[in-house]
């Protein structure tokens, strides 16, 4: 919430943004910022400016594809003990989730981290234990340090972690909405720092802003891209000082690298996207699920995997659509009555609108 003085800041932002008479569509890519927006009501204040704001691809477990979905259920189908956040338990797949799964006596354990596997994988040494990675460079660096350390042998991960600046590359390559400038990610920012983002303004003149998750952040954020704007430049701004650094951290990109090779890899709501995903180098790959249980995956070989019907994650994931302009959005489609992934993440746009707008 405002205090008094955050509010003098905020009208006094807004009404500068009124009299410069823009209109302009932003996008952010974290699942906290529209938290931010949405519980607050910056998105109907930034309306009112003529400045749009949606959010892109910016929660892990909304793009995390329905393949990776069939993988973790077809393990615990083949009796393996099957591990991860208990927002991913509940995402559906194409019949089951993994909650419904461990309703009819398969083994999946929510955890809430990887050190919560491994622990189970030390306790239950006649079961192979399995945990799905899900997350962007934020969650990558403990994977990578858990995997680092001698571990039980009857463990190993599923990866479906990615990185964030191919994503954004893909959003402006497939030209489906103009973007006037991106709002990056606070936590993401804390590992990678600045550089990464530094050739989206080069090479598609797009302005750029990593902000923190208050309020006035984001209204920070706001103003600094909209002056960008107004000076005719694009570069990489950082309004999140306090955590960010230029550098980022050294040590956790370090654990990354050591750990993990880019791959190309498909996200929800997206086609391939070129080295966009994490996959165990070869050093490690007596902890890769797909290569350990490489003969069992192979149900899966060949088989497509769809959206659930009538589910718009996709679109929303790409900035096409608001939750709200999805049919099923409040209706078919609840928290308790999930369809897609973006109703159960609590980073997801449609769970976030649910929850604080609803259905106008």
């Amino acid at each position: 919430m405002f205090s008094l003085r955050d509010k003098k800041i905020a009208n006094e932002i807004v009404s500068k943004i009124k009299k410069m008479d823009v209109n302009l569509k932003f996008m952010h890519v974290c699942g906290t910022h529209q938290d931010t927006l949405v519980k607050n009501g910056l998105d109907v204040l930034f309306r009112e400016c003529s400045i749009d704001i949606g959010q892109g691809p910016g929660c892990p477990v909304c793009v995390t594809t329905p393949r990776e979905i069939e993988e973790m259920l077809l393990l615990a189908r083949k009796g393996k003990v099957v591990t991860t956040f208990g927002d991913m338990i509940q995402v559906p797949g194409e019949k089951y989730s993994l909650q419904s799964m461990r309703t009819e006596g398969y083994d999946v354990q929510m955890v809430y981290g990887i050190e919560d596997a491994v622990n189970l994988a030390e306790n239950r040494k006649d079961k192979d234990v399995v945990f799905m990675a899900v997350g962007f460079e934020t969650t990558a660096p403990t994977t990578a340090s858990v995997l680092i350390k001698d571990l039980p042998s009857n463990f190993s991960i599923l990866s479906c972690h990615r990185i964030i600046p191919p994503a954004l590359k893909a959003i402006l390559d497939m030209g489906e909405l103009k973007i006037d400038g991106f709002i990056e990610p606070g936590h993401v920012s804390t590992i990678i720092g600045l550089k990464p983002y530094e050739f989206i303004s080069k090479d598609y003149d797009v302005p750029q802003v990593i902000a923190g998750f208050e309020p006035l952040d984001l209204l920070m954020a706001v103003w600094m891209l909209v002056h960008q704007i107004q000076r005719g430049e694009a570069a990489v701004e950082n309004e999140y000082v306090r955590a960010v650094k230029e550098d980022g951290n050294i040590k956790a990109q370090m654990a990354i690298n050591e750990v993990f090779e880019l791959v190309d890899v498909k996200w929800r709501g997206f086609p391939v996207i070129p080295k966009s995903g994490l996959k165990l180098r070869d050093k490690f790959e007596d902890y890769d699920a797909r290569k350990r249980y490489e003969d069992k995956l192979q149900d899966l070989s060949g088989k497509e995997f769809n959206e659930p019907a009538g589910c718009r994650c996709g679109e929303v994931l790409r900035g096409l659509i608001s939750s709200q302009e999805c049919p099923l959005f409040g209706n078919k489609c609840t928290p308790s009555t999930p369809v897609g992934p973006c109703m159960v993440s609590i980073e997801g746009s449609c769970s976030i609108e649910y929850r604080y707008a609803k259905k106008q």
